[in-house]
């Protein structure tokens, strides 16, 4: 007989534990799991995301938020920190943390080999229970690659790929993401 799990962990407990932290750590469904630290590839690609979106956004009822903004859905009981987030309007928080948004209308993930699983499956799953959440934004590393899924009117998402010279439009938003200026002195060029 294996060893017993070990005992799930409160959100109100992980909210006092997150505050007195050194470090960030996301919460599913009563586990805490730290963040790790990314590439210079990743951080590279999630300024060029948020530069892009926070010139056209600039003025506009919509921000752009770094990591460092926490995303609830209580409804599966999940606390996580996008590598960029916008919201329309005015945030909406968590009735249990005040520090947690709950109304992204795009949300970002940068992959990397150890997340790229979970960012496009179980991930993917929690930020669908998000009703005002309109883009998902997968961007890879190692390539020129933007995947764009977007919300449907029946709840359902459709997929799109983007490479080298493509725009990718972000209609909740009015406003593109440019693959070539993303990726821009980033990559070895092919051989």
């Amino acid at each position: 007989m294996g060893s017993p799990a070990p005992p799930l962990v409160s959100y109100a407990d992980y909210m006092s534990a997150e505050l007195a932290a050194a470090s960030k750590h996301e919460f599913v469904e009563g586990n805490i799991f730290a963040m790790a630290g990314g590439t210079p590839e990743h951080a590279a690609l999630v300024a060029a995301i948020t530069a892009q979106l926070w010139a056209q956004l600039r003025g506009r009822p919509c921000r752009v938020y770094s990591s460092d903004l926490r995303i609830r859905m209580s409804e599966v009981d999940v606390a996580a920190y996008p590598d960029v987030t916008v919201v329309c309007g005015e945030v909406a928080r968590d009735a249990q943390d005040s520090h947690s948004a709950t109304n992204p209308t795009v949300i970002v993930e940068v992959l990397s080999t150890t997340t790229e699983a979970y960012d496009r499956g179980r991930k993917f799953a929690y930020y669908r229970t998000i009703k005002s959440l309109q883009h998902y934004i997968l961007v890879a590393q190692d390539k020129p690659a933007v995947e764009r899924y977007v919300r449907n009117a029946d709840d359902s998402w459709t997929l799109a790929v983007f490479g080298d010279g493509a725009n990718v439009e972000l209609a909740a938003l009015q406003c593109t993401i440019n693959v070539d200026s993303l990726y821009e002195g980033l990559l070895a060029p092919a051989e």
